[in-house]
């Protein structure tokens, strides 16, 4: 059933978004000035967060008439060491989104009140358990920079047009967990933006059909997880799926991930910020998760989903110590250096609970290829860890055409067979891009649970004969692709053969005559 009222007010949000990158279109180039919203995205958020959390505190005790925003910065000091504790930041009144949009326009140096605000909306939350979530979390926000215009007054021209663009958009009520307004406007940049910019677009955003297929993989039997996790986790999109699907309260211990993209990382932790999931709630670390992994204290996980970068580098044999990491070190083998897809394969499956299911997006090749590669698909197969291959349809991703696969791990199988799935063909044509419908993700989930034959499109294969192929887990070598060429009736088209040579026959003769009584006639 569809939700029409929030259907309207996201098309209206998408429709105010649009209308901001137009007026600014020019100014800024578009994957720069997403960074521009979705910072002071946040930072209306935050503001309107701890205002809404104030405000409610004061209505419970009678004091109906109290606004945070209308205090003085004196007043509100005093409340400064009772609200860290519960919100992990503070903002003075002062320094809300509403007043300084007030002040906007007639404040000369804007771009210094707010590079002000935002240090110390950021020192705010030192020394407290926030701190790492927010530390740099506004670094990407260049507001001298020269993409905002060629002088301080353009520059400021260009903030106050983002920031009434800001204001502008009908967010609702932050708590209302059925219109997800402020994620929603996250990931309508992210698509926008990632549509447009390419490959580098495309490394930091999982399309949200994609997302939920993964999440709803790993979710299978299951109403509740204990920590979910995420090894190259990008914008964090496919995490917060498990919030959309079970709800934030019922992801226990929280989400948990690891991002290499300094901006990527930043962007993550706006984006759980955005999603209302409390600073307590959520754990991301920035570096990379093959030679310094971030969660060692707090592994293992249950739900593991993750669609890290392909054939991407690593150090893989060139550092000595990769070889005993527990994390790779039972393969025997590490993947190659030129290609990582398999190292983060395996370390997925080292911080596997044994009660867990991980669903990561892999590049074609790894099914396949020889070598180490083919060393490490061996060990996941005799190890009975492998537990789905789906081929998905081509064109799913931004910044790439690529059909590529999801593999399926788990550590407490009740069988030693492998299941295949062909989905290549489920998708609808949306513009150049395919995309996963509901339709299409539910028919691929009930295929992952019944576990069953189906012509064409779905086959149970035995540990043994995946070891008669040499451990190759392409889909197309074990489900047979559908023949829809026509079929030709060879008896039919004898006789229609036949007939048609009978007619030339018949019409040579009848010609033949004709030339003759011509000639007889002259």
């Amino acid at each position: 059933m569809i939700d029409n009222k929030k259907e309207q007010e996201r098309a209206e949000l998408y429709r105010t978004i649009w209308n901001i990158a137009n007026d600014l279109r020019g100014s800024v180039d578009g994957w720069d000035f997403k960074q521009y919203v979705l910072g002071f995205l946040f930072y209306r958020y935050i503001s309107e967060n701890i205002t809404a959390y104030i405000n409610e505190g004061e209505w419970e005790v009678g004091n109906k008439d109290f606004d945070y925003a209308k205090l003085s910065d004196e007043e509100a000091e005093q409340a400064r060491e009772d609200i860290i504790p519960s919100k992990g930041f503070f903002i003075l009144p002062s320094e809300l989104f509403e007043n300084v949009l007030r002040r906007a326009a007639d404040d000369e140096n804007l771009n210094e009140t707010l590079a002000k605000i935002f240090k110390n909306i950021e020192s705010s939350a030192q020394g407290t358990e926030n701190e790492d979530n927010f530390k740099g979390l506004f670094d990407d926000l260049d507001l001298n920079s020269n993409k905002l215009g060629s002088t301080v007054a353009k520059r400021n021209e260009t903030l106050v047009k983002i920031l009434n663009g800001i204001a502008s958009m009908q967010l609702g009520d932050y708590k209302d967990s059925s219109i997800d307004t402020f994620g929603d406007a996250y990931e309508f940049l992210m698509a926008m933006y990632a549509s447009n910019a390419g490959k580098s677009g495309g490394e930091f955003f999982t399309p949200q059909e994609v997302s939920e297929l993964l999440a709803r993989i790993a979710l299978v039997g299951k109403t509740e997880v204990n920590k979910v996790y995420d090894p190259a986790c990008g914008s964090g999109s496919l995490l917060l799926k498990f919030a959309k699907i079970l709800g934030k309260d019922n992801v226990r211990q929280g989400f948990f991930g690891q991002e290499i993209n300094i901006t990527t990382y930043n962007l993550c932790r706006i984006n759980m910020f955005l999603h209302d999931i409390d600073y307590n709630k959520f754990n991301i670390g920035h570096g990379n998760t093959l030679t310094e992994p971030l969660h060692w204290d707090d592994e293992p996980f249950e739900a593991i989903v993750s669609n890290p970068p392909y054939s991407v580098k690593w150090d893989g044999d060139s550092n000595p110590l990769l070889i005993n990491d527990p994390r790779f070190s039972p393969a025997g083998v590490l993947a190659p250096k030129s290609k990582a897809d398999l190292a983060f394969i395996m370390h997925s499956l080292s911080w596997l609970a044994t009660n867990g299911t991980a669903a990561i997006v892999c590049f074609p090749g790894v099914l396949y290829r020889g070598g180490a590669e083919q060393k490490i698909r061996k060990y996941l197969v005799e190890n009975n860890f492998i537990d789905c291959i789906i081929q998905l349809p081509d064109n799913l991703f931004f910044g790439t055409s690529i059909a590529t696969c999801i593999m399926v791990l788990k550590k407490s199988k009740s069988d030693n067979n492998i299941l295949f799935i062909d989905a290549s063909n489920e998708f609808v044509k949306v513009t150049k891009n395919n995309k996963l419908s509901q339709d299409n993700i539910e028919k691929i989930l009930n295929a992952y649970i019944d576990r069953k034959d189906v012509k064409h499109f779905t086959k149970l294969v035995p540990k043994e004969e995946i070891e008669k192929q040499d451990y190759n887990l392409s889909v197309s070598t074990y489900v047979e692709k559908e023949d829809t060429r026509e079929k030709i009736d060879i008896v039919a088209l004898n006789a229609e053969i036949k007939e048609i040579v009978e007619r030339q026959k018949k019409l040579r003769e009848e010609i033949n005559k004709i030339i003759s009584e011509i000639e007889v006639a002259e």
